[in-house]
């Protein structure tokens, strides 16, 4: 078995250095230094509609941030996984969108302590691993390595490197917390809850949170995103004869 296997479903794999890695991908034959994987015919393939945002977020330049490749994963319920840069280690993390799963060989507490804004996006491809109770066992990792995927949401959207909005839910708007939106099991300290609070009472624009105690417009820009990957956010967008409503609490269903 070659060392660069994507996912081991056998057991676990070790983290490998983040240059041998790159290595890999430069290779002859490799994937090449790109974030989405090149499709080989009877290989299991990204979505068109997953394949389209992915190429749309290889920035110039500039490597893909997390939270949007997450965003997009989720949005098109596709099981992917996601290799992250994390110091000199490479750490697969496979998402399970539809399960609201992930499965990390790290725990999710040491992926987010080592500096969430210094995760880097390399490589994006299909799953191999499968989430528990499927019917192929032998593709279901060890159960202590699958986690939550909506804790990683959040504590990404609010402390990870973007500071600004998702594109999906930028522009012209105002927005409200959809009524019983689950946060449960989430962190939410600080100012966090009483600006919540004001959300679910009326709709008010990033310009008018950006005032509010506590916060400026880039924390405004980090809640509204981690309540939207929480399929909790109501976005209102304006036109000329007031406002029209679009729901935004149905991510990744």
């Amino acid at each position: 078995m070659s060392l660069f296997e994507p996912t081991i479903p056998f057991g676990e794999p070790e983290l490998m250095r983040a240059s041998d890695f790159l290595r890999y991908l430069h290779a002859p034959g490799g994937p090449r230094a790109r974030v989405v994987t090149e499709l080989t015919p009877g290989q299991p393939s990204l979505s068109q509609s997953l394949l389209a945002d992915l190429m749309r977020f290889e920035h110039s330049g500039q490597a893909s941030e997390v939270l949007e490749v997450l965003a997009a994963c989720v949005r098109h319920a596709q099981h992917v996984v996601v290799h992250l840069q994390m110091g000199e280690s490479v750490v697969p993390l496979t998402v399970f969108a539809v399960d609201r799963l992930v499965h990390c060989p790290v725990s999710i507490d040491a992926l987010l302590l080592q500096r969430p804004t210094e995760l880097r996006v390399l490589h994006v491809e299909p799953a191999v691993l499968r989430a528990p109770g499927d019917a192929e066992a032998s593709l279901v990792g060890e159960g202590q390595h699958y986690h939550p995927l909506r804790p990683l949401l959040w504590e990404l959207a609010l402390r990870g490197a973007r500071g600004a909005l998702l594109p999906e839910i930028a522009g012209q708007v105002a927005y409200r917390v959809a009524p019983g939106v689950d946060l449960s099991g989430l962190r939410v300290a600080g100012a966090l809850p009483a600006a919540i609070q004001k959300l679910q009472g009326d709709r008010y624009t990033l310009r008018e949170m950006a005032d509010w105690p506590g916060f400026d417009s880039e924390r405004a820009s980090r809640l509204l995103n981690a309540l939207y990957l929480q399929s909790g956010l109501i976005v209102s967008r304006t036109r000329p004869t007031g406002f029209g409503e679009s729901f935004f609490g149905a991510l990744g269903r």
